[in-house]
């Protein structure tokens, strides 16, 4: 369960990626869903938590409600159409901009969901599953054992953030959390 200042750090990141996104075309919820799954595994092989959602294995790959939940809001904020990013989330660019600058930390965890943009971002979608497909995962109860995930059973928990200890994690101060609270409409 997310805590309200890992909400509002997700959801301005999921700005920020969708800003970075724009110029590549079409954007589909598949396609995001994978591109966020990449970079939030990748952060935490790194040992950085800077995302904080919670995905599933389904047909088309991983799948987390959370990601899906904050699409919806941030839609209803009208800071989203569809997944471009509207005028009126233009502001919480430039704070997630100011958050990261100066801070270690956060520099890592951007550079992360750029290289994972720029890595993957231009394939499709077909390309994009399969290359989540091809991930290899450890179960819990044994770490030696490597399972790709196009062999995890549907429905399947994969990736539960919250139980993976990390060295470091992205941080907001409370000023910058109602910064960016504001800008996104709440």
């Amino acid at each position: 369960m997310r805590i309200p200042l890992e909400v509002t750090s997700d959801r301005a990141l999921l700005i920020y990626t969708l800003h970075l996104t724009q110029s590549m075309g079409l954007m589909s919820d598949v396609k995001l869903q994978q591109l966020l799954f990449l970079a939030e595994l990748q952060m935490l092989g790194k040992g950085f938590k800077g995302l904080h959602w919670e995905f599933v294995r389904f047909p088309y790959g991983a799948f987390s409600k959370d990601v899906d939940n904050d699409l919806l809001f941030l839609r209803r904020k009208e800071r989203l159409q569809n997944f471009d990013v509207t005028e009126e989330a233009q502001h919480v660019v430039e704070l997630v901009d100011q958050v990261v600058n100066g801070h270690e930390a956060n520099e890592q965890i951007m550079e992360t969901i750029r290289t994972v943009i720029d890595t993957y971002g231009m394939q499709d979608t077909s390309e994009i599953m399969s290359s989540v497909e091809a991930v290899e995962l450890s179960p819990a109860d044994n770490p030696e054992q490597k399972l790709a995930i196009r062999d995890i059973s549907f429905h399947t928990i994969m990736l539960v953030p919250s139980r993976v200890e990390t060295t470091e994690a992205f941080t907001l101060s409370v000023v910058q959390a109602k910064s960016l609270n504001a800008a996104m409409g709440y």
